[in-house]
């Protein structure tokens, strides 16, 4: 079974692209012409080499591009554009290879009369519970236009907050690998010739100097051993976060223990939890369903399970506030005013404004941060030059002195 990417003409002159499995391009020939469609062109590509390919390069699609997709399905289906012509012109647009291949394959089902909600869920490495459960009740509720204008709004806002957190980042990221690149090759470059010239003179050397001394050589001479060993540390932490729950639930918590980070972690979750939550609802999913799909989006194993304990209580007839306020996690102010929320049946505008509120928390948080970071960094680089000194300068000075 072989892959085939085909580009054809419909009888208005509309150039049609998707993707279609068959043994042979005899068969996707017959196909497309019962379709009535000419073809332009069919590329053949093996199935199994696609997919392996997609899965090692393209398995994630950048965040970007599901922005732009949904915010220009969202205008198109405003504009009453059916669905079908709405996902060929995404077919063309789309830069991604591995998101046109779905699109494709999300384009065929629907002209076979699949609801676009069924078709996007046989693709859940993309499309999550959350974007299809949200676009099956504005299916089933004939509101799919302000449903998809939810969803753009949401991607957009989702989009922004970690773009912005990602640039604040860049800065100090850069300086510190900077200042580590600089601190290795000074220390086996320039260091063995000074320490050397101290070690000749047969004088009684500070600590600090012998110190420097065994660093410099321990990277001089063990640098490949040095590197191994934190490749090995690194992979084998990375492989108990990744592939056990107890690894991850102690990453988890220990991310919203860090000091200054850990309380912009605990702001993002709650931005997650409360923006998600409103964009189900304002879409008419239901509470409890809400919740379920909320857990698996909001990317902490502590704050999944306090949802599902959430999910319990709301299934026992109690009110979500009541199970959030017990859990020392969530800000007394957010089970407060959902509680506001659930009382006056307005949850949707409180979560909202929590939203709203948080995301403000946040931007701030993540200004102040990278203001506070520079002056950090400058006494990170004073301390290290002081020891430099101490170590080096010293004992030269008191040679000087004693010639």
């Amino acid at each position: 079974m072989a892959l085939f990417f085909y580009k054809a003409k419909d009888k208005s002159g509309r150039i049609k692209e998707g993707a279609i499995e068959a043994i042979s391009t005899d068969l996707v020939a017959n196909y497309l012409l019962e379709k009535g469609l000419v073809i332009i062109d069919i590329k053949q590509k093996n199935a199994s080499e696609a997919k392996s390919y997609f899965l090692r390069f393209f398995k994630r699609v950048k965040m970007r591009d599901l922005v732009v997709f949904f915010r220009q399905l969202s205008v198109m289906v405003r504009a009453n554009l059916p669905i079908m012509d709405a996902l060929r012109i995404l077919l063309r647009q789309t830069r991604s290879q591995y998101l046109k291949a779905v699109i494709a394959d999300v384009a065929n089902e629907v002209d076979g009369g699949a609801k676009l909600s069924n078709s996007l869920a046989g693709h859940p490495d993309i499309f999550s519970d959350f974007f299809t459960n949200i676009i099956r009740s504005g299916e089933t509720s004939g509101r799919l236009s302000e449903v998809m204008d939810y969803l753009a709004d949401q991607q957009e806002k989702d989009y922004d907050l970690q773009a912005k957190i990602r640039g604040a980042m860049i800065y100090p990221a850069f300086i510190v690998v900077g200042l580590l690149v600089v601190g290795f090759l000074v220390m086996t470059f320039v260091m063995p010739q000074l320490t050397g010239m101290l070690k000749e003179t047969g004088a009684e050397l500070p600590a600090a100097t012998k110190v420097l001394i065994f660093v410099s050589n321990s990277l001089r001479d063990y640098w490949l051993l040095i590197l191994a060993l934190i490749i090995l540390v690194v992979g084998a932490a990375v492989a108990y976060v990744a592939g056990s729950v107890s690894g991850r639930r102690s990453f988890d918590a220990l991310k919203l223990k860090l000091p200054v980070f850990g309380h912009i972690f605990r702001k993002i979750y709650i931005v997650r939890i409360s923006r998600s939550l409103n964009t189900l609802l304002q879409g008419g999913v239901p509470i409890s369903r809400s919740l379920q799909i909320v857990r698996d989006v909001v990317g902490n194993v502590i704050y999944r399970d306090i949802i599902d304990q959430t999910i319990k209580e709301v299934d026992e007839g109690n009110p979500v506030s009541e199970s959030l306020a017990v859990h020392k996690e969530i800000p007394i102010m957010v089970s407060q005013m959902i509680s506001v929320g659930e009382e006056t049946g307005k949850l949707d505008e409180v979560l909202e404004r929590l939203t709203d509120f948080y995301s403000r928390e946040i931007n701030n948080s993540v200004n102040n941060l990278s203001i506070l970071i520079e002056p950090i960094i400058m006494v990170i680089l004073g301390i290290a030059v002081g020891f430099f000194v101490a170590a080096i300068i010293t004992p030269m000075w008191q040679l000087s002195s004693s010639m």
